[in-house]
């Protein structure tokens, strides 16, 4: 049998070696195509929504009388910030709502309470009728807006130029009976026709205010909302808003 080449077994020697050294620093080394696969595998997950926060004291009604007549008066100016339009906020109102103010408007399309107030999602709670007229829906909806999310502030707003007062004081007028369910909206506006004065604009404008006030009024009707007012849950107040200047003018 020859003996081994002293040269052969020296090159196994070297070759052994540089194996294990190779074999040792692997380790050290970045995986770049296992990182990768790991990354796409497990992807980081979305944030989850944040939960509303529960158990918040509402504002006072002087605290969210103040608030609209901020927003409007950035509103007048034509300043609006929009506030509470985020994803954030879409997020948390989608679990609970807390408005810190209820209004009762025409459903003129030229008198957006969320507009002139400046306001966002779930800032107002809004219940709208032509003329603000009432029925039991609309009070029913009210009430809720106390019993169910302890909205301190109530604001009934009428406006300029309102259609439902302008049909009704042609109504009143001609003796006429207004088409259709109209007649019940003529009917809702027909004593504040019958108790205004003045003459032209003057004579709308008071007809205007003074269904205002007997709207709040009629709310008074309402046991629930009786005994919140009483209570000093709840505060009802009127307001006036003019279509040329954008101005809200709150009713004593």
């Amino acid at each position: 049998m020859p003996s081994p080449n002293p040269s052969d077994s020296r090159r196994q020697f070297l070759w052994g070696s540089s194996l294990a050294l190779l074999t040792a620093a692997l380790p050290q080394l970045p995986v770049w195509g296992q990182a990768r696969r790991s990354s796409a595998a497990a992807p980081t997950p979305a944030a989850p929504p944040s939960p509303a926060p529960t158990g918040a004291v509402p504002p006072t009604a002087a605290e969210a009388l103040a608030q609209l007549k901020t927003g409007n008066l950035r509103f007048q100016k034509g300043q609006l910030t929009h506030p509470n339009e985020t994803l954030k906020r879409r997020r948390d109102v989608a679990l609970k709502q807390a408005p810190f103010a209820t209004v009762l408007a025409c459903a003129d399309s030229r008198e957006s309470p969320e507009l002139i107030f400046d306001q966002g999602l779930g800032d107002l709670f809004v219940a709208r009728t032509a003329g603000h007229v009432l029925d039991n829906a609309v009070v029913g909806t009210l009430e809720f807006a106390v019993a169910e999310l302890q909205v301190p502030l109530l604001v009934v707003m009428g406006h300029q130029r309102c259609g439902a007062i302008k049909a009704t004081l042609q109504a009143v007028a001609t003796s006429k009976i207004a088409p259709g369910s109209l007649e019940t909206l003529v009917d809702g506006v027909r004593p504040a026709v019958l108790l205004a004065q003045g003459e032209g604009d003057e004579r709308f404008t008071s007809v205007v205010k003074a269904n205002v006030r007997i709207t709040i009024e009629r709310l008074q009707n309402s046991r629930l909302l009786a005994q919140a007012v009483t209570a000093g849950q709840l505060q009802i107040v009127g307001a006036y808003y003019q279509l040329d200047t954008g101005v809200v003018e709150f009713l004593s």
